[in-house]
């Protein structure tokens, strides 16, 4: 069988009674994770576009923070924009890094529509988490210029069809469909970032929904879709196997509990960068005396996070939680990084920008050789006047699965992101239904309490 129809097979064989205890926890974890995240960017402009484009369509899915609802595809749209946008969700890192729980989205919006409960929800969920790592694990896309969110073409679309409960030709067409038609290059997070970067992956999940219910209603798609003599192995990724018979539920353990939590709003390679900031910084007496900052980093860290110059002097926000030079400088500067860090204010300050400006970002050959399997390791050196040099180095940041974050942390995490958004009383009993999220029957009833009271106008 192809490999487009065996990763049908396997997702539609996935049940939620396979996933063991630690799974579920994990699983529920990056939903209330993922949640906070899109309610605290409601306000955010792009998010605003997204919800003037979907205007007045009419459909069973909810658009997070508001009673409205729209259709399936276009709820997937602007509830993954919100998801992703302050790039403070999960991530998995591998051959290609992801986000996984970009996957939440669509996998919320077909659920509503098909009207299936909390267990369908975590079981389809960790399918496409499943799917997606197990494909960033099998090869590396992002050197060959495309971006990562074309794995989610095939996790959203198996994951949407399981939910849908399509057959398997369906659910292989659904995917055939899906990479087909959609597949994005990396220029989204190269140079100056734009708003699209974060909505690349709602946009793919936009498209692998749409896909689905093409493929329901008897819509076929150009096959064989990976091995065929014009697709994805020969124009996108280069060849490679699976082995599926070791996907969790089978021979393996489920991957969601191998994906990192952020504790701080950044791209995830800058996470240790931020740790090491904060130890050096306990030890410069004035930052006015500081003559250079060294960051030296692993190749991943450095081609996606310090090798564009426009790092240097970040224009966008995108380009700021991107930029190793400016998150840690502002470490340094405030201690802290939040998303008030990359505010306009923020990003035109003349003492920042200077600040920046003595920082020098290089890759440690040494430091690559760790990445990923021992971390995403970062080493920052503070050189003061005088010659006085304080470097700390932190390989394994808080929130990574052999540091990972506590269930309190997680929950404070969410609290703070929907603070003046969703009034507390709601938001906590959000949280108090979501870690039960399997006895829920109506996903409706829990979106419904995480509706922004616009008491809270930003």
């Amino acid at each position: 069988m192809e490999l487009a129809g065996r990763l049908a097979e396997y997702a539609l064989s996935t049940k939620y009674q396979q996933l063991d205890a630690r799974t579920a926890r994990e699983t529920k974890a990056r939903i209330v994770d993922a949640l906070g995240c899109a309610i605290g960017a409601f306000d955010e402009e792009p998010i605003g576009v997204a919800r003037r484009v979907v205007g007045n369509e009419r459909g069973p899915s909810t658009i997070l923070g508001t009673s409205s609802h729209s259709s399936p595809s276009l709820a997937t749209f602007v509830n993954g924009l919100m998801v992703r946008y302050f790039d403070f969700n999960d991530t998995y890192l591998s051959k290609e890094p992801a986000h996984p729980s970009d996957n939440l989205a669509p996998c919320l919006a077909v659920a509503e529509g098909e009207g299936a409960g909390g267990r369908e929800l975590m079981a389809a969920l960790v399918t496409a988490y499943e799917i997606q790592c197990r494909l960033c694990d099998a090869a590396d896309i992002r050197h060959r210029g495309w971006d990562h969110v074309n794995y989610g073409l095939v996790s959203s679309s198996l994951a949407a069809s399981k939910l849908m409960g399509l057959g398997l030709k369906q659910a292989t067409h659904a995917v055939n469909i899906a990479l087909n038609g959609h597949i994005a290059m990396r220029q989204v997070r190269a140079g100056e970032l734009s708003m699209w970067k974060g909505a690349s992956f709602a946009n793919a999940a936009r498209n692998a929904v749409f896909a689905a219910y093409l493929a329901r209603e008897g819509m076929t798609g150009p096959a064989p879709i990976f091995e065929g003599e014009m697709g994805f192995f020969k124009q996108v990724s280069g060849p490679f196997s699976l082995e599926i018979e070791k996907f969790g539920g089978k021979k393996g353990e489920f991957k969601v509990g191998e994906t990192y939590v952020k504790y701080w709003p950044a791209e995830y390679h800058a996470q240790s960068a931020i740790w090491a900031s904060l130890e050096v910084r306990k030890k410069v007496k004035d930052l006015g005396d500081v003559e250079s900052v060294l960051v030296e980093t692993h190749e991943a860290g450095y081609t996606i996070l310090g090798k564009d110059p426009e790092k240097w002097a970040p224009r966008t926000k995108e380009t700021a939680d991107h930029s190793l030079p400016f998150i840690v400088a502002m470490a340094l500067l405030e201690g802290d990084v939040s998303n008030a860090t990359y505010s306009e204010g923020a990003l035109h300050d003349a003492g920042n920008l200077a600040f920046v400006k003595r920082v020098k970002v290089v890759e440690d050959p040494d430091l690559t050789t760790k990445y990923p399997a021992k971390g995403m390791p970062n080493r920052v050196t503070v050189v003061e006047k005088g010659g006085k040099a304080t470097s700390a180095q932190v390989d394994v940041p808080r929130g990574h699965p052999e540091n990972p974050m506590t269930r309190h942390e997680i929950e404070a995490k969410f609290l703070k992101l929907t603070h003046r958004k969703v009034e507390a009383a709601a938001a906590k009993e959000a949280l108090a239904r979501l870690w039960k999220l399997e006895e829920e029957k109506d996903l409706g009833e829990v979106l419904g309490l995480l509706r922004v009271d616009r008491r809270f106008k930003a």
